[in-house]
């Protein structure tokens, strides 16, 4: 049996071993560069919102874009698309009727030639969620 100081010292070291192998342990999802919930979802172009498949299609036309930041470099930061090297993901905008600024849709594709990605992914949320984008 042990005595109270070591019970307690035990139960904090148990403590923070916990703490420790929670902080390692991956969120779901994420080894695979995937949301949380370890699947990708997808969207076919037909499901997308009219300004979202205006928008795709004038990704693959290579443009002209209505805002200045469409087609600028994706970071990824959020590590919820696949990871590629800096420079393989471009974001557009996706208009949202009645608001004033870009909003929160974007089509973020995913490729080294613009007018014909590889992936394309929408967000209606700002990069809290992606779903991939299916002719």
């Amino acid at each position: 049996m042990l005595k109270a100081g070591a019970w307690r010292a035990s139960r904090a070291f148990a403590a923070w071993m916990l703490v420790f192998a929670c902080a390692l342990a991956p969120l779901p999802g994420m080894a695979r560069g995937l949301p949380a919930g370890g699947s990708q979802e997808s969207i076919p172009v037909a499901q997308l919102p009219a300004q979202g498949r205006e928008t795709y299609a004038l990704i693959r036309q290579g443009g002209p874009f209505p805002y200045e930041k469409d087609g600028t470099v994706f970071g990824n930061r959020e590590r919820l698309l696949p990871q590629h090297k800096r420079g393989y993901y471009r974001e557009y905008t996706v208009r949202t009727p009645g608001v004033r600024h870009r909003g929160a849709r974007r089509i973020v594709c995913g490729g080294y030639q613009p007018r014909t990605p590889e992936a394309c992914y929408y967000t209606s949320d700002h990069y809290a969620s992606f779903r991939e984008i299916i002719e």
